[in-house]
């Protein structure tokens, strides 16, 4: 680090503000161990500011027409169009993404603000007409007020974009928190937000680690958190922030299962499988990075592990590369403990990614795909959320087996079924007791007429995000009855009864 190093600002009240704080963390890029940036652990004058903030601006936006937050919405997502490719750069460097894949990532996340530019359609409430002589019931969808959101380092990009745009959209005013470790393209995408129109108080942003989400949690002036991150630390916002009043939504760990049944095409299956396990690092919530090879497909295991072998590991940056860095030191070392202990263990290990060449950058987060096979449910590397280049192996004699397999496992964000029988892809699809399937799909993330739909473990809280169902998770519904008294309606004295004539 030095004198130049770039400190990374908090928005308050529309203002890019650089903090008052003594504790500062470094950005770092995974591939090089370069410091990109500063970031600032906020202080709580800091947070209260910010809250603050955006309580008083709710007060002039909540009123604002519906037509008016749209188009601010329709002007965002040309200037992320815009700026595709200095944001993909951003995240690339600080993440370690590919890339394409870093462009995927910001395309994701402007499908949610085109979404958010429809809410004119979204945002309806219902009306029934004369449910008695003279009386008419309706439903208002209006916002809560301060709503906040605190995002994970795997998708800076996308997750953001998926919370704060609907939020504002439906009315209410934010407060984000960003990942720490790579905030860089989150605070990009802010200010193109603030370019499109958004108004001061609008949107702030504050950075930090547990002290700052804990004061989200526990704020009295903020209405609702939504939550995107591990299982431990989603557990503890859901039940602090609950507890405290909040509506709270949390997405979370998760062991996805890709069910490969012997029908299946196998050069499309296994071009799936290895794009889905080992994409991104394997630093997906929808990776599919357990796999269930049922009846005579368990013999497809040499095939998957030449074609893993033709990934090419590398800076995110560089041409022609699959598979970028972790995101830390930390990450790498925790990754290949959980490698060794399936060694250890008794799993197979086909294909060793650990400690692979990659010239000129000796001191990166890399690790290669990774597979094991033999796996039993019983060992770490199945029972925990490795998060990197890492598939395992387990196999079943038939499709029952694999669903009750799948349906022991606690989580339940997304598994894949890989068939060309219509009858074994109902029966999946109706048996299986996860969130979101995919059919022939290995990571079946829906697009957001739809919403992300995990389940079980790995969700906490009734309403997703993004799609239909987070519009009823930012607005509460007010139900109005009302009569308009008339001359033909008048004298007929008092009514002691519950019910309307």
């Amino acid at each position: 680090m030095t004198a130049s190093t770039p400190r990374i600002p908090l928005l308050i009240d529309g203002e890019f503000v650089q903090s008052a704080t003594g504790h500062w963390q470094e950005v770092v890029n995974p591939a090089t161990q370069q410091v990109l940036a500063q970031v600032p652990m906020a202080t709580m004058d800091e947070v209260n500011a910010a809250v603050a903030a955006a309580k008083e601006a709710f007060k002039s936006w909540r009123k604002t027409p519906i037509g008016t937050r749209a188009r601010i919405f329709l002007k965002y997502q040309q200037l992320i169009r815009e700026n595709m490719p200095e944001l993909a750069a951003l995240l690339s460097a600080e993440q370690g993404k590919t890339l394409p894949d870093a462009e995927g990532d910001v395309f994701r996340g402007l499908e949610v603000v085109e979404h958010a530019a429809a809410i004119g359609n979204l945002q309806l409430g219902e009306l029934a007409n004369n449910v008695a002589n003279g009386v008419d019931t309706y439903t208002l969808m209006q916002p809560l007020g301060v709503c906040a959101g605190i995002t994970p380092f795997n998708f800076p990009a996308m997750i953001p974009l998926w919370m704060f745009p609907m939020a504002i959209a439906t009315g209410n005013t934010f407060l984000l928190k960003p990942s720490e470790q790579d905030p860089m393209v989150t605070m990009r995408l802010v200010e193109l937000a603030l370019e499109a129109g958004i108004p001061k108080g609008v949107l702030n942003v504050v950075h930090g680690g547990k002290d700052v989400v804990n004061a989200i949690c526990d704020h009295p002036d903020i209405q609702a958190v939504s939550f995107v991150g591990s299982t431990p630390v989603g557990t503890h916002v859901y039940n602090r922030a609950s507890q405290a009043g909040k509506r709270v939504q949390c997405m979370m760990g998760a062991k996805n299962h890709a069910v490969v049944l012997p029908d299946a095409n196998k050069e499309q299956t296994l071009n799936a499988l290895a794009g889905a396990a080992f994409g991104a690092a394997g630093q997906r919530c929808m990776a599919a990075s357990t796999l269930v090879l049922v009846g005579e497909a368990r013999g497809w295991v040499a095939e998957l592990v030449e074609k893993a072998r033709t990934l090419k590991v590398g800076p995110g940056n560089a041409p022609g590369v699959d598979v970028g860095p972790v995101i830390s030191c930390a990450a790498r070392s925790r990754i290949e403990g959980l490698i060794a202990s399936g060694v250890e263990q008794g799993a197979r290990l086909v294909l060793d990614g650990r400690n692979p060449q990659v010239p000129g950058f000796e001191n990166g987060n890399f690790i290669g795909p990774t597979i094991f096979a033999g796996v039993t449910t019983d060992m770490r590397i199945y029972q925990e959320e490795i998060f990197g280049p890492v598939l395992v192996i387990l196999e079943a004699e038939t499709l029952d087996e694999a669903i009750a397999l799948v349906n022991a496992n606690p989580n339940g964000n997304g598994t894949a079924v890989f068939t060309q029988s219509g009858a074994a892809a109902r029966k999946f699809q109706e048996e299986i007791d996860v969130g979101q399937v995919g059919i022939n799909v290995p990571i079946p993330v829906p697009v957001p007429l739809f919403s992300f739909t995990g389940s079980r473990a790995s969700k906490l809280g009734d309403l997703g995000p993004y799609g239909k169902q987070v519009v009823l998770f930012y607005t509460q519904t007010k139900t109005v009855t009302a009569r308009w008294f008339d001359d033909s309606t008048l004298g007929h004295g008092v009514n002691t009864t519950i019910s309307l004539k």
